[in-house]
Order: structure tokens, then C-alpha cells, then sequence
């Protein structure tokens, strides 16, 4: 099986650091490198996910409950690209239904395992995990605060900056 870098990247960082705000920065890029007719919704669901229980994380249980619920509702519809992903469908929309139960119950978070089919891409996924000196298959470290309040810490200047000039774009575009 070929599986996008970019997943992989995602599935190393979603089961070691459980950096969830590195893995919809990893996914949200792959998925914009597609022309938007092109853009496949799946990576959406994968997004919304990591997403949804950042919030769970962080006590966001509205934000949290909005993803997780819009992630499996993509993904029921996706079984076999799901399958195709090297997942085991069946058990991760069971998985996305119990957690989606949890944050909906405001519980508190526990991490969350993506049910991998494939041996090739568990195999792929630790190789990668130890290149990147990252332990797979770990529990989130509660106490690791860049982890968990990691939009409050990311430098912000360029998105600001971007911000600024679309501002300033459209506000000429009003004078004409």
C-alpha cells in the first residue's frame, strides 16, 4: 500500500505527542496542495478529529462535540476509503460514536486511537515515530503545556500579516 506522507505524519503525531494542533497543520496543508475541485473531504473528517479533541482537551466541549460529530458523519459515508487508509471502519465510527457520546456528556478527555488494520502502516507509523524520537503509541501528557495550549503559543505574525493585507485589499476594492 502507498499512504500520503502527510497521513502518516499525521497518524505519528496523533499517537505519540498527541500534538493534535501539528496534525491539522500537517493534514489541512496536504490538503490544500489539491486544487479545491480535487480537495477530498476524508481529510477533513481526519482534521476535525484531532480538532475536536484538542477542544475535549482543553475543556471546549461545544467546539469539541461540533467536530467530532461532523468527522464521523463524513466518515460513515467513507468506509471503504477508510479501509483504503489502512483503518478498520467499522471499529473507528464505533470509536467516533462512544467519543462523540463522551464530549456530548462533557467527560473529561482520554486519548483516543485511531484502530489501525494494516500492518504495513502500523509498521510504517513506528519507523516513522522513531526517526522523529517520538514513542508510539502513547497517552497525552497532561502536563505538557505547549501541547495543550498550543494556539496560544504559535506565532502568530504571519497570519496577522496576511490578515492586514486582505483587509487592506478589500477595503481599496470598496474605494473603486
Amino acid at each position: 500500500m502507498n499512504f500520503p506522507q502527510s497521513y502518516i505524519d499525521y497518524l505519528v503525531h496523533f499517537h505519540s505527542d498527541r500534538d493534535y494542533f501539528e496534525c491539522h497543520e500537517i493534514l489541512e496543508d496536504f490538503w490544500k496542495e489539491k486544487e479545491v475541485q480535487h480537495r477530498d473531504e476524508i481529510w477533513v473528517a481526519f482534521i476535525q478529529i484531532a480538532v475536536g479533541l484538542y477542544h475535549q482537551r482543553r475543556n471546549n466541549f461545544k467546539g469539541a462535540y461540533r467536530m467530532v460529530k461532523n468527522a464521523r458523519r463524513i466518515m460513515k459515508g467513507r468506509r471503504t476509503t477508510l479501509e483504503e487508509l489502512g483503518l478498520h471502519a467499522e471499529k473507528l465510527l464505533a470509536s467516533l460514536k462512544s467519543l462523540e457520546e463522551r464530549i456530548r456528556a462533557e467527560k473529561a478527555y482520554e486519548s483516543f486511537y485511531f484502530p489501525i488494520a494494516s500492518n504495513e502502516l502500523q509498521q510504517v507509523c513506528k519507523k516513522e515515530a522513531a526517526n522523529k524520537q517520538l514513542l508510539w503509541w502513547q497517552p497525552s501528557n497532561l502536563s505538557n503545556k505547549f501541547i495543550i495550549d498550543r494556539h496560544k503559543l504559535r506565532d502568530r505574525t504571519e497570519i496577522i500579516l496576511q490578515r492586514e493585507t486582505n483587509l487592506y485589499k478589500k477595503r481599496k476594492n470598496r474605494q473603486c
